[in-house]
């Protein structure tokens, strides 16, 4: 289990170093640094010596990737890449094009990023969880027959539906919550009860039909014939034995999904005024701020790579049988 994990380490090292690289390349053949100074600066008919300053000021003035005026490893060091996009392999953000630290930012903006994803994350699967093991329990009656088409039609709504008509019912017509924004505290519960009320909802559709499917699926098999052949209620049967054998698939999403909690939801911060790292990325994006954008793709890939590696370690916890050699 060690050797897998370190084996895992190793690929997930690699594959960092390819995204890292691969999104300083794709970055760059969008916009060269003329085209950054352009925008940051704005307009097109800037001065050139106001564009050069602008380089200087932000380190794009350097090569790309070789510099040949320099000597031995400096032609190497003192380049674009390795002073802004090699320090990302250990952490390092460095300064936005704002001039403003990014790290800093990430450190202060992932809390309420956390603070609207955690409950979104743990309410929203209880729910789904919950709403499907009722239907299968119920299956083949009226109730579960509306609940799947409740389902297909809940599915079938874009998320941008929900906080539109979550912010017309709740902060328009009810008053209840806020339209907007973010407070620290115990006011934060009244800011946050609308994303998350929305998130949940929104994902209930698509993952209730797909955990009723799995559990379906686990309730036509032989040792689920033979609990019942020993006389075991169909409660019993569902909660402790068909719900923890479709565990591994729920596992798979869910805990793969825990370390991304920090990156925020790019939607519903925007919407809601919620300062996290999701309406970060889209500010960085619209300001066209290549390094925030650059640091953030990097810090979802690790998370992600996490994500993996914790959910192959939980496999074994739900299920004694699963072993890596």
């Amino acid at each position: 289990m060690i050797a897998y994990v370190i084996r895992r380490l190793l690929y997930g090292a690699l594959i960092l170093v390819g995204v890292n690289l691969f999104t300083f390349v794709l970055f760059f053949a969008v916009n060269t640094p003329d085209d950054m100074a352009r925008l940051a600066i704005g307009g097109q008919r800037i001065s050139q010596d106001a564009i050069e300053k602008w380089k200087v000021d932000h380190g794009y003035d350097k090569p790309l990737f070789l510099n040949t005026g320099q000597e031995g490893a400096a032609r190497y060091t003192d380049t674009v890449f390795y002073q802004r996009s090699v320090p990302l392999l250990a952490m390092e953000f460095g300064p936005s094009d704002g001039g403003r630290d990014i790290g800093r930012e990430i450190r202060t903006r992932m809390w309420p990023s956390l603070a609207l994803a955690v409950p979104t994350f743990v309410l929203g699967l209880l729910a789904s969880v919950a709403f499907s093991v009722m239907l299968v329990y119920f299956r083949t009656t009226r109730l579960d027959f509306w609940g799947v088409v409740l389902c297909v039609v809940m599915l079938s709504i874009s998320s941008l539906f929900y906080i539109i008509a979550g912010q017309w019912l709740f902060s328009k017509l009810l008053r209840l919550v806020p339209y907007s924004g973010f407070s620290y505290g115990l006011d934060m519960v009244k800011f946050l009860a609308l994303p998350v009320l929305v998130a949940i909802v929104a994902r209930l559709g698509p993952e209730a039909r797909f955990y009723r499917t799995l559990f379906l699926e686990e309730i036509g098999k032989d040792y689920v014939r033979t609990a019942r052949a020993k006389g075991l209620t169909e409660r019993t049967v569902l909660f402790r034995h068909v719900l923890r054998n479709a565990m591994l698939p729920i596992l798979t999403g869910t805990v793969s999904a825990i370390p991304l909690l920090f990156m925020g939801s790019l939607i519903a911060e925007s919407f809601f005024g919620i300062p996290g790292l999701g309406s970060y990325t889209i500010d960085a994006i619209s300001a066209q701020d290549f390094s925030i954008v650059r640091a953030m793709v990097f810090l979802g890939s690790v998370l992600y790579i996490i994500g993996l590696i914790l959910a192959d370690i939980s496999y074994t916890l739900a299920d004694p049988r699963v072993r890596f050699e």
